[in-house]
C-alpha cells in the first residue's frame, strides 16, 4: 500500500488507530491473532539426516555405489571398502558445506529491534517487536532499530542509516509530509516520511505508526525473496553429471560386446562375466569425484592466501567462467567512507588527498602542494567545517573509526590532514549553544565563545541557502561586499562541484556582539561572512579501477548496480572505467515499468542500474542468466542478500557485510577489495582448467585400459591384466598425479582468454582427440607388450600380464605431463611442478613394489620381469605421448584455438 502517499489522518483511519492514545492491549492481541506475530518467518528446511542423504544423489556417487556392488562381486572386497570410503568422505564434505549455508535468514532475523517503545492503553511502555501489529504507535531515537515499518508522523531532526535495505551509509533525514504527486512508485531510500524494520537511528528522534508487520514490511519481501532465490547449479556439476552418464552408456555397450564376442569365439559364460565386468569397471573412473572435490579444495586453500573464502566448492569453478560481475557500488568499488575531495573559498579551489578518515593528506592548488595553516581561506575552512560538528574520529589500533554521521566524519578527517583536531578545537573554544541541523533550515549553527571571551555563530549548511543569507565573503584573506559578481562566482563553484557528483556543505561565519539574543536560531542565523564550500563523495577504492580493466582484458563486463543516486553513480563508473562513452545507464523507475523481454534486451548495453530495489537486482541477474550469462554478484548489505543468493556465484565483503549477505554468498572477501575478485577469477579458470588436465589424464588412462582388453578380446588372446590390477591402477597409480595436476599453476594466458561458454562440454576444444588419441596409443603400446611378451614366455600368462600391467603404468605416467598443457609437453616446464614429480616417483615406486614385493605378488597376480624387459617397457610407453606431440615432429608450437565467444557477444566496449 502507498502509505508514503498518505496524509497523517488518512494513516490513522486505514490503521484503525489514534496517534495520541494508540491500542489497548485487548485489540493489540486481537491484531496478534488476525495477523500473525511481527516476526520473520523461516521456510521449513531438511533434516540433517535428509541433507546428509542428499550427498549420495549425485549420478557420478551412483556410479561409484555400481562399482562398489561390482568390485564385492567379484571377490576384490579391500577395492569395494576403499570406494565406499571414498564416497562418504565425500558425502561428510557436503554436507558439512550445506549446513553452513543456510542461515540467512537467521542473520536477518537478528536485525530485527529486540525492544521497542510502544503506546499501550495511553501510556509508552517497553515491549518485544515481535509484539508490534498495525497501528501500534512507537517512538525511537538516536540508537535505536526501527521494530517494524513505520510511517512517521512526528521527526525531530530525524536521520536513518538505510544501508542494510539500499546499500547506501549516508543517513537519510526524515520528513512527516506526505509525497503527494507520485504516479510512480517511490524507491525505498526516497521515502523520506518512512521508517523501516531493521534500519538505525543515527540522529533526533520521531514517532510513527506500524503500517507493516513481519513478511509484509521491506525486510520480509527480502527474507521471502531469500527463501525462494534458486540456487542455481553449476557448469561443473553439469558437466560431471553428463560425463557420468556417457561412461555408463560406454560401460554398458562395451561389457555387451565383450561378453557375447567371448561366448561366440567359445569361453565360459561366467569367465566372459567376469571379464565384461572388469572391463565396465575400467571404464569408469572411481577416483574421479574424489579428485575433482581434492582439488577444489586445494583451490579453497589458495583462494584463502589471495584474502577470499569459498563458502560453496563448485564456486570456485564457476566463478572462473563469470562473463558478467554486477556489483553493488558502496562498500564494494567505494571506501563506503565520506571524503572530502575538493575545497573552494574566494575564488580558489585545493584538491584534498588522502584516503577514508585517516588523517594523512594534502592540500593542492593545480600541482603545488599548500600549507592549509600559511592560507588563511582553506584554514578557516578547515577549522569552522570540523568546530560546527558531532562527529568524531576514533584511532583504534591502526584504523580510524567515525563515531558519527558520515558528512560530518569527512569535515573532521579534512581538517585533521590539515593538523585540526577536535580536541585541539575544545581547548580553544567552548560552544555554548547548537542549533541542531533540519530540513527546513538546511543549516546547523553552534554559538562559540574564545579564550578571550568573544562570541561568534559557525553554520554548515546547503550552499545555496548560506549564500543567499550571507552579506559579506572571505576573498582570499580579506572580508569582501558579497556583490552580485561575487554571488554568481560563488554559484559557479557549486554548479561545477556537483557536475562532479560531490555533496557540496557550506561553512558560514559571524561574530556575535554581547547584546545579541542566542535564543532563537532565527535571531543569529543571517548576515554571514561566507567562508567557502567542502566537497566530498564516497571515493572508489584505489586498486579497483585496474581489476576492472583486467577483468575486461578477461573478457568479463563489470555491472554497476547501486540504490545511489544518477549522476553520483555515473560519475564513480566513469572513474573506475565501468562506464563506456555511449554505455547505457538505466534507473529503477524505468526497470520497473520493463517487462521480462525488455529488461533482457536491456541488459546486454547497460553498465550502471541507480535508484534499485533488491527485487530489481534479483530481476537484473535473472535476465542476464536468460541471456546465457554466468553472473557473479557482489555485494555487502541485507539489500543484496536474494541476487547474491540467485546469481551463479555469490559474492559477499568479509568486513562491511552484513552476516546475511555472506550466509547468502558463495565467496567472502576478507579485504571487502574488489580486486581480490580478480585474483579469484583466475583461480577459478586454472582450477577448471587443471580439472580438465586430470579427467584427460584419467580417461585416457581408461581408453587405453579398454582398448587393451577389447583387443584382446576380439584376437582370441587371454586377458592382458586381471581385474584387480586395473582397479589398483584407476584408483591408486592414477590418483595420486591426478591429484597434483589439480596443483599445477595457470598458463601464462589464462587472463587473457575469454570466458568459457556456460554450456561448454567437458570435452570440448580438442579434449575428446586428446583423450581417444592417447588413450588408443596407451591401448597399443600395451597390448603390443602384453603380446611380445607372451610369445617369448608362452607358459607365464601371469609374466606377460605383468609387462603388460608396467607398461601401462608406465605410459600414464608419462602421458601425465603431456597433460599440464593445452598445447604440448613441451610448452611448459615438465618439472614445474614439484608435486606431479612426486607424485609420479612415488606411483612407480608403488609398481615396483606391487612386481617386486613377494607378499603382494599372488594378491595382484605379478612376477619380477626381467632386466631387459625393461627397455622394452620405457621404450613403449614413450611412444603414446611423443608420437602426437606436434611441437616435437614440426619444431612450432601447437597453435592456440580462437576462443570460444558467448552467442549473443560479450559486448565489451
Amino acid at each position: 500500500m502507498n502509505w508514503y502517499g498518505m496524509r497523517a489522518h488518512e494513516v490513522e483511519e486505514r490503521t484503525n488507530t489514534n496517534v495520541k492514545v494508540g491500542l489497548t492491549e485487548k485489540e493489540a492481541e486481537g491484531r496478534i491473532k488476525k495477523f500473525g506475530t511481527n516476526e520473520l518467518e523461516e521456510a521449513k528446511r531438511p533434516s540433517a539426516l535428509m541433507v546428509f542423504l542428499a550427498q549420495f544423489k549425485d549420478f557420478m556417487v551412483l556410479v561409484l555405489f555400481g562399482a562398489t556392488i561390482v568390485s564385492a562381486f567379484l571377490g576384490e572386497y579391500i577395492d569395494s571398502i576403499a570406494i565406499v570410503a571414498i564416497v562418504i568422505i565425500n558425502g561428510i564434505l557436503g554436507f558439512f558445506q550445506e549446513r553452513k549455508a543456510e542461515k540467512s535468514l537467521e542473520a536477518l532475523k537478528e536485525l530485527a529491534a529486540p525492544q521497542v517503545t510502544v503506546m499501550r492503553n495511553r501510556k509508552w511502555v517497553k515491549a518485544p517487536s515481535k509484539a508490534l501489529v498495525l497501528g501500534d504507535i512507537i517512538k525511537f531515537s538516536s540508537g535505536d532499530r526501527i521494530g517494524a515499518d513505520v510511517r512517521l508522523v512526528e521527526a525531530s531532526s530525524l536521520y536513518i542509516e538505510e544501508s542494510a535495505l539500499t546499500g547506501e551509509s549516508v543517513p537519510v533525514q526524515k520528513k512527516v509530509e506526505a509525497l503527494q504527486g507520485q504516479e510512480q512508485e517511490v524507491a525505498i531510500g526516497d521515502q523520506k516520511n518512512m521508517a523501516f524494520m531493521g534500519t538505525m537511528i543515527t540522529r533526533g528522534s520521531g514517532t510513527g505508526v506500524v503500517v507493516a508487520t513481519g513478511m509484509n514490511t521491506a525486510m520480509g519481501q527480502i527474507a521471502n525473496m531469500l527463501q525462494n532465490a534458486e540456487q542455481m547449479e553449476t557448469p561443473l556439476q553439469r558437466r560431471l553429471e553428463q560425463l557420468g552418464k556417457i561412461l555408463i552408456i560406454v560401460a554398458l555397450i562395451l561389457t555387451a560386446l565383450v561378453v557375447l564376442a567371448g561366448v561366440y569365439q567359445g569361453n565360459e559364460v561366467y569367465h566372459m562375466f567376469l571379464a565384461g565386468v572388469s572391463l565396465a569397471v575400467a571404464a569408469i573412473p572411481e577416483g574421479l569425484p574424489a579428485i575433482v572435490t581434492v582439488a577444489l579444495s586445494l583451490g579453497v586453500q589458495r583462494m584463502i592466501k589471495k584474502r577470499a573464502i569459498v563458502r560453496k566448492l563448485p564456486a570456485v569453478e564457476t566463478l572462473g567462467c563469470a562473463s558478467v560481475i554486477c556489483s553493488d557500488k558502496t562498500g564494494t568499488m567505494t571506501q563506503n567512507k565520506m571524503m572530502v575531495t575538493h575545497m573552494w573559498s574566494g575564488g580558489e579551489l585545493w584538491k584534498v588527498t588522502g584516503q577514508g578518515y585517516e588523517p594523512n593528506g594534502s592540500f593542492m592548488k593545480g600541482e603545488i602542494e599548500v600549507n592549509p595553516a600559511k592560507t588563511k581561506a582553506l584554514y578557516q575552512l578547515l577549522t569552522f567545517g570540523s568546530l560546527c560538528n558531532n562527529a568524531n574520529i576514533i584511532q583504534k589500533k591502526k584504523t580510524y573509526v567515525l563515531d558519527g554521521d558520515p558528512t560530518e566524519g569527512a569535515l573532521v578527517a579534512a581538517a585533521m590532514k590539515a593538523g585540526i583536531t577536535r580536541e585541539a578545537l575544545k581547548g580553544k573554544f567552548e560552544i555554548i549553544r547548537e542549533f541542531p541541523f533540519d530540513s527546513t533550515r538546511k543549516m546547523m549553527s553552534v554559538i562559540v565563545r574564545d579564550r578571550e571571551g568573544k562570541k561568534f555563530i559557525v553554520t554548515k549548511g546547503a550552499p545555496d541557502v548560506l549564500l543567499q543569507m550571507s552579506q559579506t565573503i572571505l576573498w582570499g584573506d580579506k572580508q569582501q561586499p558579497l556583490s552580485e559578481l561575487y554571488r554568481k562566482e560563488v554559484q559557479a563553484a557549486i554548479h561545477s562541484l556537483g557536475s562532479q557528483a560531490l555533496r557540496t556543505i557550506a561553512v558560514a561565519f559571524k561574530p556575535l556582539k554581547v547584546t545579541d539574543s542566542i535564543e532563537h536560531e532565527r535571531d543569529v542565523e543571517k548576515d554571514f561572512m561566507l567562508v567557502g564550500i567542502q566537497g566530498m563523495i564516497d571515493p572508489p577504492r584505489p586498486e579497483v579501477a585496474q581489476a576492472v580493466k583486467e577483468c575486461k582484458e578477461a573478457g568479463i563486463r563489470t555491472v554497476m548496480i547501486t540504490g545511489d543516486h544518477k549522476v553520483t553513480a555515473m560519475a564513480i563508473a566513469e572513474q573506475l572505467g565501468v562506464l563506456p562513452p555511449d554505455g547505457r545507464v538505466v534507473e529503477g523507475v524505468e526497470l520497473a515499468n520493463m517487462d521480462v523481454e525488455e529488461l533482457e534486451n536491456v541488459v546486454e548495453d547497460t553498465y550502471v542500474f541507480a535508484r534499485v530495489s533488491p527485487e530489481h537486482k534479483l530481476k537484473i541477474v535473472k535476465a542476464l542468466q536468460n541471456q546465457g550469462h554466468i553472473v557473479a554478484m557482489t555485494g555487502d548489505g541485507v539489500n543484496d542478500a536474494p541476487a547474491i543468493k540467485t546469481a551463479d556465484i555469490g559474492i559477499a565483503m568479509g568486513i562491511t557485510g552484513t552476516d546475511v549477505a555472506k550466509e547468502a554468498s558463495s565467496l567472502v572477501l576478507l579485504d571487502d577489495n574488489f580486486a581480490t575478485i580478480k585474483s579469484a577469477i583466475k583461480e577459478g579458470r586454472n582450477i577448471y582448467e587443471n580439472i580438465r588436465k586430470f579427467i584427460r589424464y584419467l580417461l585416457a588412462s581408461n581408453v587405453g585400459e579398454i582398448l587393451v582388453m577389447l583387443f584382446a578380446m576380439l584376437l582370441a588372446l587371454p586377458l592382458p591384466m586381471v581385474p584387480i590390477q586395473i582397479l589398483w591402477v584407476n584408483l591408486v597409480t592414477d590418483g595420486l598425479p591426478a591429484m597434483a595436476l589439480g596443483l599445477d599453476k595457470a598458463e601464462g594466458d589464462v587472463m587473457k582468454r575469454t570466458p568459457r561458454h556456460p554450456k561448454e562440454g567437458v570435452f570440448a576444444r580438442g579434449l575428446a582427440w586428446k583423450i581417444i588419441s592417447r588413450g588408443f596409443l596407451i591401448g597399443a603400446v600395451t597390448l603390443v607388450a602384453f603380446i611380445i611378451a607372451y610369445n617369448q614366455h608362452p607358459n607365464e600368462l601371469k609374466y606377460a600380464q605383468t609387462v603388460a600391467f608396467a607398461t601401462l603404468v608406465l605410459a600414464q605416467l608419462i602421458h601425465v605431463f603431456d597433460c599440464r598443457s593445452e598445447h604440448s609437453v613441451f610448452h611448459r616446464n615438465p618439472f614445474g611442478n614439484v608435486y606431479l614429480v612426486g607424485a609420479v616417483i612415488i606411483s612407480l615406486l608403488l609398481m615396483l613394489v606391487v612386481i617386486y614385493y613377494p607378499p603382494l605378488q599372488p594378491i595382484f597376480s605379478t612376477m619380477p620381469i626381467q632386466a631387459r624387459d625393461w627397455l622394452l617397457i620405457g621404450g613403449l610407453s614413450s611412444i603414446p605421448t611423443f608420437l602426437l606431440v606436434g611441437s616435437l615432429l614440426t619444431g612450432k608450437k601447437a597453435k592456440k584455438k580462437k576462443p570460444i565467444l558467448y552467442k549473443k557477444g560479450l559486448n565489451l566496449k
